[in-house]
């Protein structure tokens, strides 16, 4: 049963859809998939193209937009939109803490999530675009994480395609989850000697805080365990447009006077652990290096193993000299299950993903090689979560694709961009720019 309702400017539908878990076993369990369709009031009953999108993650559900708020003012003038959220997130079929025990244990939940990858969300689409589009095609738009879901789409089932449109997400077509590491480690350097230029008074104030927690243990109130490593973690704030400027705002007032001497203050505390807890989209803990596995290599916590290769982000080693504290970006610490009360319970299932070693692959480059698929990417340059090299490796790769590449925005730029960057990418498919 649908159901539809009204805001400024549009007509909303709630959309359910029951997909298998494992699309080769069809028969099998199954789980329930939310959208959210969206159209403008004035085009309700149109016949319109659809557009579906794919939020960026993974783990995270389909914007909550209020109205025609950012690029989906500029997406309603000529389609029906269809906001997915992916499988485990938003009001799909959830998988968390408290969801993920029904499962079994840690080995029968990892083996579940195995399943929550681009090559099964790309099965979810196909398996409900002709229940939304009496078979036509659609468009798809990529961000972040989206933009691999597409790149696996146009290697997997091109058919469904009308127009692929990605923002900021062309992944590597074959780099292990260490080599995107190792090309990770020094944009992220780059973005917080950008910061430290742009505020250097926050220099001082992040040594501060880092000397701080590596003399005192701090609990936050939602009791999670600020180590100086979930501090570093902040610095993933730095990969969007306004991000430099809240996390400067975030150093400003870190300290109070209490009767036991200095201490972090409530305020600071209470933003952090809004900042830090994966209560809200667990799967990007569990499954983040996940998309990077396409063979019999294990991603092994990447992200850690390869940190240990550039010591200038070891804090306590920064702390013995002057130099500044270096904040760290978007990647998967096992310590993040040691810290987050929201991940604790699944340290052991997070291990059991780490070490898995059947991940197929999720590309399929002669097939990219011979796309006619319309496709336009915006590369963002330097962007801090998708190494720009591999992205620009990639978009060569796939036939037909025209990019995109600015310095305008940060990996966010489809949102700090509202209706102009969707527009430009939609005139790039129509060889209209």
């Amino acid at each position: 049963m649908t159901a539809s309702y009204r805001q400024p400017g549009v007509v909303l539908t709630d959309r359910r859809f029951t997909v298998p878990l494992d699309h080769d076993d069809p028969a099998g369990e199954t789980i329930e998939l939310y959208a959210r369709e969206v159209v403008a009031s004035d085009k309700a009953q149109a016949d319109l193209p659809w557009l579906v999108y794919l939020q960026g993650g993974p783990g995270f559900g389909a914007n909550r937009f209020v109205g025609r708020q950012g690029w989906l003012g500029r997406a309603l003038r000529d389609h029906r939109v269809l906001l997915l959220d992916q499988r485990g997130t938003g009001s799909s079929t959830p998988a968390n803490r408290q969801t993920l025990p029904l499962r079994g244990g840690p080995a029968e939940q990892a083996d579940y999530l195995a399943h929550f990858r681009a090559d099964a969300i790309v099965r979810d689409c196909e398996a409900i675009r002709g229940q939304v589009t009496g078979g036509a095609r659609w468009t798809v738009l990529g961000q972040s994480f989206g933009g691999f879901c597409t790149v696996h789409y146009l290697s997997s089932a091109p058919e469904g395609l009308a127009a692929a449109v990605i923002t900021g997400g062309l992944p590597s077509l074959d780099a292990h989850a260490d080599e995107v590491y190792r090309a990770a480690y020094p944009r992220i350097e780059r973005k917080v000697a950008a910061h430290y230029a742009r505020y250097p008074q926050d220099v001082e104030r992040a040594r501060r805080i880092a000397d701080h927690l590596l003399t005192h243990d701090v609990t936050l109130p939602n009791g999670y365990r600020l180590t100086v490593e979930a501090f570093q973690s902040l610095g993933i704030m730095l990969g969007s447009g306004e991000g430099t400027h809240r996390l400067h705002h975030l150093l400003e007032d870190a300290f109070v006077r209490t009767p036991h001497g200095p201490g972090l203050s409530d305020t600071f505390q209470e933003a952090v652990q809004g900042l830090l807890s994966y209560a809200g989209h667990p799967l990007y803990a569990l499954v983040h290096e996940a998309i990077y596995g396409q063979d019999a290599r294990p991603t092994d916590w990447s992200a850690e193993r390869v940190r240990a290769e550039f010591p200038q982000f070891d804090a306590a080693k920064t702390l013995t000299g002057d130099g500044p504290l270096l904040f760290t970006g978007e990647s998967v610490h096992p310590w993040m299950f040691d810290c987050d009360p929201a991940l604790r319970p699944l340290r052991e299932t997070a291990e059991l993903l780490a070490a898995r070693t059947d991940w197929r692959p999720l590309y399929d480059p002669a097939r990219l090689a011979a796309n006619d698929v319309p496709v336009a990417a915006a590369v963002y340059h330097d962007d801090m979560y998708v190494d720009t090299a591999h992205a620009l490796r990639t978009a060569r790769a796939i036939r037909g694709l025209r990019t995109w590449v600015t310095d305008e925005f940060e990996h966010d730029g489809v949102r700090a961009g509202g209706p102009r960057v969707l527009d430009r990418l939609l005139a790039l498919t129509r060889d209209e720019a």
